[in-house]
């Protein structure tokens, strides 16, 4: 009971009055839980913050490297971005490197490298690599390796790929544009983290007879993949 203004009596509020048992002992009122959908909200939270986490991490791990710091044997003679040859998309991923013979005997990389950067004038094609290997084993980057270059079809989404000159038309290589082949191709495993079975040839990737000597000799190419597992650059022994 509580004294009113008037001085009369009146009746406390409910909330007021303490319960006790038969015993006579304050029993503690229980407060209801006013939200009954609270714990499966908080998991529906723990599920999409889990799944965001992983999104990221997917992304993180797919994405290419930037620009990777080039050896001092690879000489850089990048093509002025243009429509037909270096359109300046980006390569957002890296799955594998795709190995190309120029198909055009006898001609230097300083001169397909040329051919490249008259596209941009002439418009006839569309067409590039990343590298260029020449008859002595030089090496041209023509394209940055986060940009894609027009040399593989559909995986140029997610390819580097490599054009090498050749002597004749029968397409085989030079012992120096091999050994140099192999000493890039490794040098992009190691920066891209690729097996062996990520180097692949143009006819793997689209059934195009390139390169034609190691499409029509699958021996050959057989053999390079094995050099290539036991292939030590000099430069890191």
């Amino acid at each position: 009971m509580t004294q009113s203004a008037s001085g009369g009596a009146r009746l406390a509020p409910e909330s007021d009055v303490p319960r006790r048992s038969r015993g006579g002992k304050r029993v503690a009122r229980r407060r209801r839980d006013s939200s009954p959908f609270r714990l499966p909200l908080i998991l529906t939270g723990v599920v999409l913050l889990l799944l965001a986490v992983k999104g990221v991490q997917v992304l993180l791990m797919n994405r290419a490297p930037a620009q990777a710091d080039v050896p001092e044997w690879i000489t850089q003679e990048l093509l002025e971005v243009n429509p037909y040859s270096r359109p300046g998309t980006p390569l957002e991923q890296v799955n594998g490197v795709v190995v190309h013979y120029v198909g055009n005997p006898g001609t230097t990389a300083e001169q397909n490298r040329s051919y490249f950067a008259g596209l941009a004038q002439t418009g006839e094609t569309y067409a590039s690599s990343h590298f260029l290997i020449g008859l002595e084993g030089e090496i041209i980057q023509c394209v940055p390796l986060d940009e894609i270059a027009y040399c593989t079809s559909q995986r140029n989404v997610d390819t580097i790929s490599i054009e090498c000159c050749h002597p004749d038309a029968e397409g085989q290589f030079t012992q120096a544009t091999y050994d140099s082949l192999l000493r890039l191709v490794h040098w992009l495993q190691e920066e891209y983290r690729l097996s062996s079975d990520q180097v692949i040839r143009h006819y793997d990737a689209t059934g195009k007879e390139c390169p034609l000597y190691y499409v029509e000799h699958p021996e050959a190419w057989s053999q390079f993949l094995d050099d290539l597992d036991a292939y030590s650059d000099p430069a890191e022994e």
